[in-house]
């Protein structure tokens, strides 16, 4: 395990590495490290918190796991599309906006929140069904 365990670890500072690399051939990478840095602050400062604490005030003890994980998908899908949406003006890429992104985010959040709560009815359906079972 400990062989296994120092390859990923060997394998992560390769890609650290590779990664500054990157950055530092960048022209600005100033502009690089301040979305690098502002990346990090909304994920743990307002995203990580927003959802263990809606996971703990909306549903019971066996459902927050399910709502978590809809709402670290639901978050990652916005957080990944609002650049492109805010954006003032025409992208500098065409290709980067060929399709109404503000309608396809809205219908993937609407499939996401779909299946997390169709999700929490099974699990509610299995119980009682299981509860059931034990009375008998």
């Amino acid at each position: 395990m400990s062989v296994l365990r120092y390859g990923l670890g060997g394998l992560g500072l390769v890609l650290i590495g590779v990664g500054a690399w990157r950055v530092a051939a960048q022209p600005d990478p100033v502009d690089v490290l301040v979305w690098l840095a502002g990346a990090a602050v909304l994920h743990d400062g307002i995203l990580a918190p927003l959802v263990l604490v809606v996971g703990l005030l909306l549903v019971r003890r066996s459902e927050r796991g399910v709502l978590r994980g809809a709402l670290v998908v639901a978050g990652s899908l916005t957080l990944v599309a609002l650049p492109l949406l805010v954006r003032p003006g025409e992208p500098p890429n065409p290709s980067a906006l060929p399709l109404p992104y503000g309608r396809n985010l809205v219908i993937v959040l609407g499939v996401v929140a779909t299946v997390a709560a169709a999700g929490i009815l099974v699990r509610r359906w299995r119980v009682r069904r299981q509860r059931g079972a034990e009375d008998d």
